[in-house]
């Protein structure tokens, strides 16, 4: 049965976020004082407005990165550092207030929300660290005439983009290294989920960030906006999370400037489980890679093979635990399955299962659309689910298990390879041999191995394909901020 609880904080986290622009430093109106809803998708209702930016509005936040950067890459790394975990503390202290107003904007949980704030904080931990270990090399020439002197030197103002669906993390993923790498940045947050990163970016303000370093643009209309700064010569780099169709435009779009560019595009992740995996963690770990926020993740399980001799049980206790899933509105804390982001969303995943079941995939569980207000959808398992269904080739971003069988090693690896797509593939197997030579043969950036969550700070995240350029965090996460610079030092 859907809920729709309320939380006593929630007109207030709300009205304390802020809803303008943020360019050179301060809060400022978009042209026209225009602005665009933001919505509830629990509940259809509109949270608040927020400033709705111009084209010229975002060439204005480019200009501000452009003046600042100079003086920006010359701040001593050690304070660019502080200034990072100045913030790391004080999203720690506002945990419970900034996963209440990520819930309300984006529809996850609140014990989700928490742990997103926690995980998003952690970047900033990580690369105030890595701020102080930007290392170069010097060496004697091979003909022992001069001498090499590398240095590595920030790229220079940068242009991110973030989606919806981790709201806070995939900025300060972005945010951390070029902060710490001493790039300044325009950044343009999600239209359905601005709210977080308005708020990220007030206590980056409060930790002592210099203006014009972190500059925010919010916009109905993200190409007209982003467009003019990607073909503008002051950008120097681009980074962006979000989908392949949209990351394929952009790589066009830098073209021309020749920017750096790192995306973190769409997944099409296999989960494989093996007859000799461990039943009860292998279904654990389908629930983490399936619904962790609300199967909306580039992450997400989204084509299940399972060895023909235990698909049954498999499919049997999935569909256990899916169905005990609590459904509503994720203001309290016994809510496990929020809505999904907006209508069109919920359309795409009814319109995916509707195709597979007319191919002949059958329902263990759920199959349609939770009832009541907002944008829910019932913890689907499928079986029987064909290679020519859409869901098989197509990111379902929901809380939909599509289950299909296999009998050996070499038809396990066929499938899950059988894709343009590269992100991220689980498998679970108790036999050590087999899981490295699958972990090797998977054509994935990532792999989980028996375990059903990959995502670490302290751990490069990217994919191959389809799925993207680069990698971001872990040591090398910095990188895509910097450029390598080589002297030549002769006369010795």
């Amino acid at each position: 049965m859907t809920t729709t609880p309320t939380h006593p904080r929630e007109a207030t986290v709300v009205e304390a976020a802020p809803k303008q622009l943020l360019i050179a430093g301060k809060w400022r109106d978009a042209t026209g004082e225009r602005t665009f809803a933001v919505e509830d998708p629990a509940t259809g209702a509109t949270l608040c407005h927020v400033a709705d930016a111009s084209p010229d509005d975002a060439l204005a936040a480019l200009g501000a990165a452009h003046d600042a950067q100079a003086d920006w890459a010359a701040h001593p790394p050690r304070e660019r550092g502080e200034i990072l975990r100045r913030a790391y503390e004080t999203i720690i202290e506002r945990r419970e207030d900034l996963a209440l107003l990520m819930t309300l904007e984006m529809g996850k949980p609140l014990p989700e929300a928490r742990g997103e704030v926690t995980y998003a904080a952690e970047f900033f931990r990580w690369f105030a660290e890595e701020a102080v270990r930007i290392s170069g090399d010097y060496a004697v020439a091979p003909n022992g005439s001069g001498r090499f002197l590398v240095t590595r030197q920030p790229v220079g103002p940068a242009l991110l983009i973030t989606p919806w669906n981790f709201p806070m993390a995939m900025g300060t993923r972005k945010i951390g290294p070029a902060i710490a790498a001493g790039c300044t940045s325009v950044i343009k947050p999600a239209q359905q989920t601005p709210l977080s990163m308005l708020a990220l970016a007030e206590i980056l303000r409060e930790a002592g960030l210099p203006d014009g370093v972190l500059n925010v643009v919010t916009a109905s209309n993200a190409g007209g906006v982003m467009e003019p700064m990607i073909r503008d010569p002051r950008a120097r780099k681009l980074s962006f999370t979000g989908s392949t169709t949209i990351g394929r435009k952009l790589i066009e779009q830098s073209a021309q400037q020749v920017l750096k560019v790192s995306l973190e595009l769409g997944g099409n992740a296999p989960f494989l489980v093996f007859d000799d995996a461990d039943l009860d963690a292998a279904v654990e770990g389908a629930m983490q890679a399936k619904m962790r926020n609300i199967g909306e993740a580039c992450t997400a399980a989204n084509r299940f093979y399972v060895h023909a001799d235990i698909a049954q049980a498999f499919s049997d206790k999935l569909a256990e635990r899916m169905s005990a899933l609590t459904i509503g509105r994720g203001v309290s804390d016994d809510i496990q399955v929020g809505p999904l982001i907006d209508a069109k969303q919920l359309g795409k995943v009814t319109d995916l299962v509707s195709d597979a079941i007319a191919q002949g995939a059958q329902v263990v569980t759920g199959g349609d659309r939770h009832g009541g207000d907002g944008y829910f959808y019932t913890p689907t398992v499928l079986t029987g689910v064909p290679e020519g269904a859409r869901m098989a080739s197509e990111e379902i971003f929901g809380p939909v298990a599509p289950i299909t069988t296999f009998t050996d090693e070499r038809e396990a690896i066929a499938k899950a390879n059988n894709t343009e797509y590269g992100l991220v593939s689980y498998l679970f197997t108790q036999n050590l041999q087999r899981g490295l030579r699958v972990t090797e043969a998977l054509d994935t950036g990532m792999v989980g191995l028996n375990q059903g969550i990959v995502s670490n700070p302290a751990a490069p995240f990217g994919g191959v394909k389809a799925s993207g350029l680069g990698r971001e965090g872990g040591k090398v996460g910095i990188d895509e901020f910097l450029e390598t610079k080589y002297v030549s030092i002769g006369g010795l």
